[in-house]
């Protein structure tokens, strides 16, 4: 195989990941005032749901360095092209996961209840913040960005900001919300459950409409039959979701809405390979992975290492997932009694 479409595929899968993992953290985070009850009973609940993120939170942020770092190391002429342009959001990105990872670890450090409640409501603000962030510039990435021949971008900050940002904005947000009910649903017993199933429930077919309609464009736009299909597979996944959460098969359900994920993510980026930077000013502006690539050599050493790092990195987060597979239930609230 090519290695440049071997690079390609792998900047896919790295995103792809990102998206999967960091995507139902994200929205269990931003969840927590919606299935998170009022008065000491809510604060129990907000507890159990940062408790099934507790774990894998930072790991998962790993696939967010990973994917931009092979970009920049693979595909420079993308990576040049692509920052720069989008700067804006990317600069709320980093604020979003900073403020996020900052509250994370604040939270605990005092037991009274406004100081929790506080950085609980920076835990979700973050969350929201970052997610609508990649997705502004991964939907502004695939739909076209104003640059011209030499990749710059035309206009000012805010210029590659418009309706497919917004899009992308969305439909990661709406993908995230629902992705952590159904990790929720899988995680957790009791009370919390049963919401977090009933959100996912009522709002997945929604939820999935902005991702569905993303991916729908790029691929109108410069689809193949096999990224058709794959549209069809995402949508069909939808379905199936909805049919497995209200037969309460959570498992199921999670492996379906992840389904829709894979198929969107394969659609965008089938559709659009080669091109990895379209340009709404010029289509003849359009930055192609042949373009953006680094020389043979430099991707036959990183395959090298990428093959022999990776394995050793996926089989020690798989076993973060299966060290900390069970389900978890609310702590009881210890009162102390005066005498």
């Amino acid at each position: 195989m090519d290695l440049q479409i071997l690079w390609f595929a792998a900047v896919a899968v790295l995103w792809t990941g990102f998206l999967l993992l960091e995507g139902f953290d994200f929205g269990v985070a931003a969840l927590l005032p919606v299935l998170g009850r009022r008065g000491a009973d809510g604060t129990a609940d907000r507890h159990l749901m940062l408790r099934t993120i507790g774990p894998v939170w930072d790991g998962n942020e790993v696939w967010l360095i990973t994917a931009t770092g092979a970009v920049f190391a693979a595909f420079p002429g993308w990576y040049a092209t692509w920052l720069p342009a989008l700067y804006l959001p990317f600069v709320v990105v980093l604020l979003g996961l900073i403020v996020r990872a900052v509250a994370f670890e604040w939270r605990h450090q005092s037991h009274d209840p406004r100081w929790d409640a506080a950085w609980t409501r920076v835990i979700t603000g973050g969350s929201l913040v970052a997610a609508a962030g990649i997705g502004a510039a991964l939907g502004a990435t695939t739909l076209g960005l104003p640059i011209d021949g030499s990749g710059t971008r035309v206009g000012g900050a805010l210029a590659g900001l418009g309706w497919s940002s917004l899009l992308g904005a969305v439909a990661v947000v709406a993908y995230s919300l629902v992705h952590g009910a159904l990790f929720l649903a899988l995680k957790t017993d009791g009370p919390l459950r049963l919401r977090a199933r009933a959100f996912a429930l009522r709002w997945s077919p929604v939820g999935a409409l902005p991702l569905l309609a993303w991916a729908g464009l790029v691929q109108l736009r410069s689809g193949t039959v096999l990224t058709a299909v794959l549209w069809l597979i995402a949508a069909l996944a939808v379905v199936v979701t909805w049919t497995r959460v209200r037969l309460d098969r959570e498992g199921q359900a999670f492996a379906g809405w992840a389904t829709v994920l894979l198929a969107s993510a394969a659609t965008l980026f089938g559709a659009a390979y080669p091109v990895v930077v379209p340009s709404t000013v010029d289509a003849a502006f359009d930055v192609t992975i042949a373009d953006a690539s680094v020389s043979d050599y430099t991707l036959t050493v990183m395959t090298w290492v990428a093959g022999i790092g990776l394995p050793v990195v996926l089989a020690y987060q798989a076993w973060t997932y299966w060290v900390f597979r069970r389900r978890l239930t609310a702590e009881p609230q210890h009162r102390t009694v005066a005498a």
